[in-house]
This record gives structure tokens, sequence and C-alpha cells, in this order.
């Protein structure tokens, strides 16, 4: 089953002491959802969409609700969503916001943005809506980590 980018962004806030930017939210929901596809034979962990901005993959209603933030960490202002239930997609979110959460925002947009891999497929400079399908996000996962999700 997979989890709503807020419920799931609501649990990174929460699990990381809501210390991270929405860029660094972005990516990391980004990353994750990467991961857990390519662990779990292409089934995504977040059933909204990335699309490919300047900035690499970003949820465009999420980012609408934290651009009020800026580049300063998101507080809590997911009061009104559910929580992420246990299992293994809460399980997978916390792998990654602890390996990832004192990455510096840089060094997340390098790795989204790879050579051939899904962001840089569908990227077009300053253009929104280009949708990045799951089908390419579980292929970059392929070459880069050598999974057969």
């Amino acid at each position: 089953m997979s989890v709503s980018v807020f419920s799931a962004a609501k649990h990174l806030a929460e699990r990381s002491g809501y210390s991270l930017s929405n860029l660094k939210m972005q990516k990391i929901l980004y990353l994750a959802h990467m991961f857990y596809m390519g662990e779990n034979e292409g089934k995504p962990l977040i059933s909204d969409r990335f699309e490919a901005w300047d900035y690499g993959p970003v949820n465009p209603e999420l980012y609408h609700e934290l651009k009020i933030y800026g580049a300063e960490p998101v507080g809590n202002i997911f009061r009104q969503y559910p929580d992420l239930p246990e299992g293994e997609e809460r399980s997978a979110i916390d792998v990654v916001c602890d390996t990832l959460r004192n990455v510096s925002a840089g060094k997340l947009v390098a790795a989204t943005h790879q050579r051939d891999g899904a962001w840089e497929k569908h990227y077009l400079q300053g253009i929104k809506g280009r949708v990045i399908p799951n089908e390419d996000i579980l292929q970059e996962y392929r070459e880069r980590f050598g999974g057969n999700g």
C-alpha cells in the first residue's frame, strides 16, 4: 500500500525533529520512494507524483504547502494529515531519513540529478509539470544499485 506524500512528510518531519527544509524533505522523500520501489518489486512508496523541477524531483502539492518556510526548517504544519501507520512504508522512510537527514541540500540535489537518471530524462529548464514516471525511477534504481525490483 503506498502512502500519501503528506503523511510521509509528516512522519519525516517528526523523525528529523523538524530540522529539514522543504528542499531536503523533497529529496529525501524522492530517494525513499526510489529505494522502496527498488526493494519491493516496483511497488511505489508514495502514491503522489514527483515532477522534474530545476532543483530536482518535487511533489508540487507538498512544495506549495511548505514554501512558506523558504530555506528554513519546516515546522509542525502537518496536524491535519493522518499519521503514517507502523509498517514497511514507515520503516523505509525511517532508514532513509536516518541515513540522509544530515547530508547537505546540495549533495541531495546532486544525488537526484544523475546522468541519464529519471529526473534528467524529464527535466526541461524552467518548465514545471513534467511528471517523472515511476517506471523511470525504478529503472534508475536498477541501473545505479543493481536491484531487480
